[in-house]
């Protein structure tokens, strides 16, 4: 049984998720995206990626992802390309312009950003080694 402590920490948490997630929901509108639009192009600024790869990332059907990545592309944010390491895989990644609105959203998010601007350095940093440590376990 959990103790009260860890119990706190785990509300805290989700609270703390559910906040980020309503206002990446709103960043993403400003945008003209909707929510799975922006998460897709989030992931694609890191590192292009076959559509299947995105489905299970997305925890979704890869019909869906299609779909998001066609709207995507029509408005120039995402291109498909060959895999380099497999030229009959297509690949789905951010163009310029996809990164520069990913990053415009990522500086909107004032509830994620605002908060930790108030921890010194040093606890930022142990906050981010603590979340590193409850990720890697």
């Amino acid at each position: 049984m959990a103790d009260e402590l860890t119990l706190e920490v785990v509300d805290l948490i989700g609270s703390v998720v559910a906040r980020y997630h309503e206002e990446y929901e709103d960043a993403a509108a400003e945008h003209a995206l909707t929510g799975a639009q922006a998460r897709l192009l989030g992931l694609l600024t890191l590192e292009p990626l076959p559509m299947r790869k995105l489905a299970q990332r997305l925890k979704c059907e890869p019909s869906n992802v299609t779909g998001i990545v066609d709207r995507l592309e029509s408005r120039g944010l995402v291109e498909r390309r060959a895999d380099p390491a497999d030229r009959r895989v297509k690949v789905a990644a951010a163009t310029n312009s996809g990164r520069e609105v990913a990053r415009s959203l990522r500086e909107s998010l004032g509830f994620a950003r605002e908060p930790l601007s108030g921890l010194s350095e040093d606890e930022r940093v142990a906050l981010r080694d603590l979340l590193r440590r409850m990720l890697e376990s």
